[in-house]
């Protein structure tokens, strides 16, 4: 289960961040600028871009969610709940954290004692 957790946190950072530049840069810069201008010109490219890249990137963070949810045995509201917190910028990373602290606890129980 540690490498679902890996791999689940991994993603949620990639996309969390990528979700931010989009939203909180991109969008703005296209939208609120004269077309035409360089920073405007800057801003389609990211919205266009990264947006496409981000969109690829969601659906491996929602196979690696679901892998982490089965081997955690998550209730399937909270599965969907860090599902759609990772469509909110800056949510998703409160959902990782709080998808880690969830599952710490299993990984400790099951790991052997160490001397």
């Amino acid at each position: 289960m540690r490498g679902a957790l890996l791999r689940y946190r991994a993603m949620a950072y990639v996309v969390g961040v990528l979700l931010v530049v989009l939203i909180c840069v991109g969008v703005p810069l296209d939208h609120l600028l004269a077309e035409g201008s360089m920073l405007q010109e800057v801003g389609v490219f990211i919205t266009t871009y990264l947006g496409v890249l981000h969109g690829f990137l969601y659906m491996i963070f929602l196979v690696a969610a679901a892998d982490l949810a089965r081997r955690a045995r998550f209730p399937l509201g909270f599965t969907a709940i860090i599902l759609a917190l990772g469509t909110v910028p800056f949510l998703s990373f409160w959902a990782e954290r709080m998808t880690t602290e969830r599952v710490r606890p299993t990984l400790a129980a099951t790991e052997p004692a160490t001397r």
